[in-house]
């Protein structure tokens, strides 16, 4: 059985990666909230007991969990990958000075796989270290700064540093540096880990090879045939045409089409996913202001190796029934479209649904406005605590990376 196998939104899902949100959280501070693309400091306790319900969730339905830190400390367990990864992390979290990176390593050479990896993940205060010796000028100014390597709160969002498409990956690169490290973790995985390493997964994208930017809330399979992308805030046109080169020409894939959807370019549309997410084979959550006239790129195989794009304008509606070749369809607007309940449900991902099996979905429950209107149209919905998960501004979509979903 290939170790993944992801080519639909709704098909029913049978295992996934996670991350329990960990230390990184109460290594947040007001002053870096806004660097570190967060809007509010979450509450550990809470926010594990919350994440702990979505895995035992998934769990009680059928679905294999694996997580995160778990799978990168089977990979260290070689002492040579494990030296390999240490510089390659410090190399990305731009530890250059001797006398910090010295000091670093020591540190972590000083742990068990776990503890390394829990402590990456956290970040690395400055008091933490043993005395830096002062090797260079950068090592000897005095920074009040509190960290060495800063924190990684963004790692539950398990969706953006890689995509699971077909039968390989999605290795991305991230728009902002403070996300960047969070895909070594994935490239690790990908290349070495016993379930992979053996296996010759494709990288359809591999951030080691460019500068343009993409995250996987911007990768959406909506069946086995079309995927659909977002231009937006996070992703460039020009990772989506990189993607294409590669998985549409792949022999082994079944996918024909990307569909580009252009979205607007601020942080309120994040990603696609953040205001389009598929429930069902003819249902699709939506943001209200979408709702109207798209750009829209297709893109297939063209001649000689090339691509062949073309531009249109319609609204979502009408490409959706066109290239998923459906009579009609039902988009069904976060919290009905209504100002004040839309505003606030957005604001907590009502849009951002995690489908376990056609018609069947993950969503927070404080969404109720937007819970309902979903049963009201025959969703059937697990909940899911979300007081704390949701201050970091992304729903079950988000929190997940399928790795193996039936074929439909």
């Amino acid at each position: 059985m290939n170790p993944l196998n992801v080519r639909s939104e709704i098909a029913p899902l049978k295992k996934v990666l996670l991350h329990r949100v960990g230390r990184e959280v109460e290594n947040l501070t007001p002053d870096i909230l806004d660097r570190l693309l967060f809007d509010d400091i979450p509450y550990l306790e809470i926010a594990q007991k919350e994440h702990d319900a979505f895995a035992g969730l998934l769990e009680d339905n059928g679905v294999e969990v694996v997580y995160l830190e778990d799978q990168i400390a089977e990979v260290i367990k070689d002492d040579d990958l494990r030296r390999e990864f240490i510089e390659q992390f410090l190399d990305e979290g731009k530890v250059f000075s001797p006398g910090e990176r010295s000091a670093v390593k020591d540190y972590f050479f000083s742990m068990n796989n776990t503890e390394l990896i829990n402590t990456m993940m956290a970040g690395v205060r400055k008091r933490e270290v043993p005395k830096i010796a002062n090797c260079s000028l950068n090592d000897m100014v005095d920074s009040e700064y509190p960290f060495i390597l800063d924190p990684m709160p963004n790692l539950y969002f398990t969706r953006d540093p890689f995509a699971t498409i077909g039968r390989g990956v999605s290795l991305n690169h991230m728009r902002t540096d403070v996300r960047n490290r969070e895909t070594i973790f994935s490239e690790y995985i990908f290349k070495y880990h016993p379930d992979y390493r053996d296996c010759e997964i494709p990288f359809w994208f591999n951030k080691n090879n460019t500068s343009c930017s993409i995250e996987g809330g911007d990768e959406l399979i909506l069946n086995d045939k079309v995927l659909a992308m977002g231009i937006s805030h996070r992703t460039d046109a020009a990772a989506i045409e990189e993607v294409a080169k590669k998985l549409l020409y792949d022999e082994q894939e079944t996918f024909e089409r990307i569909l580009a959807f252009k979205i607007p370019n601020k942080r309120a549309f994040m990603h696609l996913d953040t205001v389009f997410t598929m429930v069902d084979y003819d249902k699709f959550t939506i943001h209200a202001q979408i709702e109207g006239q798209l750009k829209v790129f297709s893109i297939t195989k063209g001649q000689e190796d090339g691509l062949k794009i073309e531009e249109e304008e319609d609204t979502l509606d009408n490409i959706l029934k066109k290239y998923l070749k459906l009579d009609e369809i039902t988009l069904i607007k976060c919290a009905g479209g209504d100002e004040v309940d839309a505003g606030r449900e957005q604001w907590s991902d009502g849009s951002n649904t995690l489908a376990i099996a056609p018609g069947e979905v993950v969503v927070y429950s404080r969404n109720h406005v937007t819970n309902k209107i979903l049963e009201e149209n025959g969703v059937k919905l697990h909940l899911i605590p979300s007081s704390e998960l949701s201050r970091g501004r992304g729903g079950p979509r988000c929190m997940s990376m399928p790795l193996i979903r039936e074929e439909l």
